[in-house]
């Protein structure tokens, strides 16, 4: 489909090969694939289209016509070994949307194959796009890859976050074997701004040591691109991260804004977000419309 909006980036992918079958067990391909455009006052989804159990709800706007709120549903619920993910969100110029999940993501144990998830997310000149999935959780056994790559035009906006969570504590499990893989890149123009990329081992001692996770299971990264905060807003983001020992807000080059924090509770982790989310984000916004799925 080609939009009447421009839209930064080449024409969507062709659907994903039929899921392939491995000792009987079901492995799932599925892609889903959203664009979001300005039609007058209103943030519209004129690209829909998926393949195998992802799912795009029909857009809700508590805020008004000019922002669209999306959630993206996976209906099995738990990533298994073998699985591969693709998510490609797209914003044309001057349109508005808000991107979240109904629930955690379960990544589990793998008999074997990795699991894959990538997410592709393109926005425009004058767009903006909230990026703000609930979190990962990767149980012990898992082998998991996660690759996020964001595409930003010059005067773009994107705010996102992703938060990781190493077994599931609430029943004892701690994150003793596996692997999880992890690369984030967000780009300008082409350009390269931001990229990290970490690989992180069941009982690898980087989870234990001081420099690393410090002994922590949930770790969180922030991120938010073209917002311009004020040095007022900067520090009441620096304020609100004052009452944990480990999490801190960061202005980088070209006006890069990273949190970062680690803790024992998802809960907590989303709560310190969505306060910073709500102070950074654009100023054409200034109350934003919490999603109503994540009280759910």
């Amino acid at each position: 489909m080609i939009f009447a909006d421009r839209l930064p980036a080449p024409p969507f992918a062709p659907p994903l090969p039929a899921p392939p079958t491995a000792g009987g067990t079901r492995q799932w391909n599925a892609r889903l694939e959203i664009g979001i455009a300005r039609r007058g006052d209103a943030s519209v989804a004129v690209h829909r289209r998926h393949h195998g159990p992802l799912r795009l709800q029909k857009p809700l706007y508590p805020e008004g016509p000019g922002v669209a709120h999306l959630i993206v549903v996976h209906p099995p619920a738990g990533i298994a070994g073998g699985d591969r993910l693709e998510i490609d969100v797209r914003v044309g110029t001057e349109a508005r949307a808000l991107v979240t999940t109904p629930g955690a993501a379960k990544w589990y144990r793998s008999a074997g194959a990795p699991a894959r998830q990538s997410v592709e997310l393109s926005v425009a000149k004058g767009a903006c796009l909230e990026w703000l999935p609930q979190e990962s959780i990767v149980f012990d056994g898992a082998d998991a890859a996660t690759s996020t790559t964001i595409a930003c035009e010059r005067g773009a906006t994107c705010i996102g976050w992703d938060i990781v969570v190493l077994g599931r504590r609430a029943s004892g499990e701690r994150f003793e074997r596996g692997v999880l893989r992890q690369d984030l890149t967000l780009s300008c123009d082409g350009r390269v701004v931001w990229r990290e990329r970490a690989r992180l081992a069941g009982s690898d001692a980087l989870l234990a040591s001081p420099v690393g996770w410090n002994g922590h299971s949930v770790a969180g990264v922030l991120w938010a691109w073209g917002t311009v905060p004020s040095d007022a807003d900067l520090e009441r983001c620096r304020e609100a991260t004052m009452a944990r020992p480990r999490a801190g807000v960061t202005r980088l080059a070209d006006g890069l804004i990273v949190a970062r924090v680690l803790g024992d509770s998802a809960e907590d982790v989303r709560d310190l977000f969505q306060s910073l989310w709500t102070i950074i984000r654009p100023s054409q916004a200034p109350r934003p419309a919490i999603p109503r799925i994540w009280a759910t």
